[in-house]
């Protein structure tokens, strides 16, 4: 696992080394796996790319 799927306050995805400390303003999600099969989930769960703010 060299990856994890990040989110922020504006559900927006990334991915983040593992071996690095999450940047303020995202939180773990919760998966974590290779850069495929975390890119691979965040295909699958963000399937509104608009900002939580803009979805309101």
């Amino acid at each position: 696992m060299d990856h994890v799927v990040v989110i922020n306050d504006e559900e927006q995805y990334s991915i983040w080394p593992s071996s690095k400390e999450i940047p303020a303003g995202w939180r773990g999600e919760g998966t974590a796996g290779t850069r495929d099969e975390c890119l691979a989930h965040i295909r699958t769960v963000w399937t509104d790319m608009r900002p939580k703010s803009l979805r309101r």
